[in-house]
């Protein structure tokens, strides 16, 4: 195995996150096909809740290994690192048979939560069957998670990525598979399609673990396993309590990043039915908002994944050896890396929202809506993420609580007020949930910016600098894409993404290396590397 620089780790898990998050979203098309908007918020209950359970079961643990592995290398403990795994595979037992139990036997208590009063649509007993038909993934996930966060301490990235893009693939097989078959073939409910569906994801999640597994026997050399591990009670002390006290401030991430999109659809499912909406019309909203529209904004999220993967080990590393100026260098450019990415990406996904939505689950005006406002939630989540790994990585844990909770709690005190207040002006009231969620993001953004100003000094002028710069070829792609729209109108969907993503890309790429944008985020080293292998050697960067 070869291990993975930062920016290389960075572009290998990024690159496979877009695959698998690609490959998320383009299976929803014949999967929404076969199921319906019934299905699909049948699908939507099971998932959301059992996220929330799977941040708890795996305890945060794999991106806690990441971290304390990351440290033991820095330091040659070969010994502390490898008792660090195999305390944190006890420890992540405990809380998956507990996640698991919890969410099987109490389905029924949680599907009541969920739905409500709500009738017409879809009940607490389908509602429940399909929680506990998700919920054996819990066994298996987190298992797979802390043997990512394993390698990836080791900075070998590229296993990590490969067994991502493998357990994707086993569960969309599952799930398209599955699904036609009960229905079309066999004739069963849409209940019975989205239970074995749903089930897709300890499928995979097995597979996907076995493959990592064989790949960690095959090279224990490299990874310090062929020596003997020495029972050490005072040292597996110290490891336990350095394991727990880095594991629940990702535990806050994970779980508080899951709410949100759980407390809307709770939020949502109650005010709508407060404001009369008929049952069909509540269910589809919540669904599009909770799950359906983040499916889409899954390659905007799928920067920010991938660099908070390969950003945990090198932060750590500067860290841990005092080399503030390294630190302050990583957090400024993989904050610029993801706002310049994300931002084009939502930016296109908004103009492109009626065609990209109708290709996905068919004309729906609200669904258009709630694409068109909701990538920018997903570009204010991908800051959040990143920030939050970097404060924990800083082991500003305190901060981590702050930057979460203060964001959460702006969502779940500003979602009913603003829905209402939406509804009063006229406008459609569930874009007042999205306008909250934007809002707890951005201000859990702020908080950590000021405060890691404060706390450490660091210099967000490069991040300023790159996000205002940012500006000037958004607009002018923005600009273009406005006067194909007016004078060289495009019918078909599918042709319309291509034309409007190939001269969006080009012109934002383009004017953003005449102003020298590429050159400060990426380094002209680098940049040469990348644009010599697109042109088969032909070009590079001169003096």
């Amino acid at each position: 195995m070869k291990k993975n620089s930062f920016l290389e780790g960075t572009i290998i898990a990024t690159l496979a996150i877009v695959i698998v998050k690609i490959l998320g979203m383009l299976y929803v098309i014949p999967f929404y096909a076969i199921v319906g908007s019934n299905g699909g918020a049948l699908y939507s209950y099971a998932y959301n809740i059992y996220l929330i359970f799977l941040g708890i079961s795996s305890a945060g643990l794999p991106n806690a290994i990441s971290k304390i592995i990351s440290e033991y290398n820095a330091l040659d403990n070969k010994s502390a690192k490898n008792m660090a795994y195999k305390q944190a595979k006890k420890i992540i037992f405990i809380f998956a048979s507990i996640s698991f139990i919890l969410l099987f036997v109490f389905a029924e208590e949680i599907a009541t939560f969920i739905i409500g009063d709500l009738s017409g649509g879809n009940t607490i007993a389908d509602v429940a069957f399909v929680i506990r038909a998700v919920s054996p993934a819990i066994l298996v996930i987190p298992f797979l998670s802390i043997t990512k966060g394993y390698l990836q301490g080791h900075k070998y990235v590229k296993p990590s990525s490969i067994s991502q893009l493998i357990e994707q693939i086993v569960r969309i097989l599952v799930i398209l598979l599955g699904s036609y078959l009960i229905i079309n073939v066999f004739n069963g409910t849409v209940s019975l399609a989205i239970g074995v569906s749903v089930f897709g994801a300890f499928v995979g999640g097995l597979c996907a673990y076995i493959y990592l597994k064989c790949i960690i026997n095959k090279n224990k050399e490299q990874l310090d396993l062929t020596s003997e591990l020495k029972d050490d009670p005072i040292l597996k002390k110290e490891i336990t309590k350095k394991i727990i006290k880095y594991a629940v401030p990702f535990i806050i991430i994970n779980i508080v990043t899951n709410l949100y999109n759980f407390t809307d659809q709770i939020l949502v499912l109650r005010t709508l039915e407060y404001l009369k909406l008929d049952a069909k019309t509540i269910e589809f909203v919540a669904s599009a908002i909770s799950t359906w529209a983040p499916k889409i904004n899954m390659v905007i999220n799928a920067m920010a994944m991938g660099m908070t993967i390969s950003l945990i080990p090198t932060i750590v590393s500067a860290y841990t050896k005092k080399n503030m100026s390294e630190v302050t260098d990583k957090i400024n450019h993989s904050l610029s890396l993801v706002f310049f990415i994300s931002l084009p990406l939502a930016v296109g996904i908004c103009i492109l929202r009626e065609p990209v939505w109708q290709i996905f689950y068919n004309s729906n005006e609200y669904g258009y809506m709630i694409l068109g406002l909701s990538v920018f939630s997903a570009l204010c989540a991908n800051m959040y993420m990143i920030l939050s790994t970097i404060c924990q990585s800083l082991n500003k844990f305190k901060l981590v609580y702050l930057v979460s909770i203060s964001g959460f709690l702006t969502n779940a005190v500003m979602d009913v007020p603003l829905m209402l207040l939406f509804n009063k002006i006229g406008l459609p009231p569930f874009l007042g949930s999205i306008v909250s969620s934007i809002l707890g993001f951005s201000i859990s953004v702020i908080v950590g910016l000021v405060a890691l100003h404060r706390s450490e000094k660091i210099n967000f002028k490069f991040l300023f600098t790159t996000i205002v710069k940012s500006l000037v070829p958004i607009t002018i792609m923005i600009l273009i894409l406005m006067g194909i729209e007016i004078f060289l109108p495009i019918n078909n969907n599918f042709f319309k993404i291509i034309v409007y993503g190939i001269v969006g890309g080009i012109t934002y790429i383009g004017i953003s290396y005449s102003m020298g944008i590429l050159t400060e985020l990426f380094g002209k080293e680098y940049l040469n590397k990348i644009i010599k292998k697109l042109t088969f050697g032909k070009f590079e960067i001169k003096n």
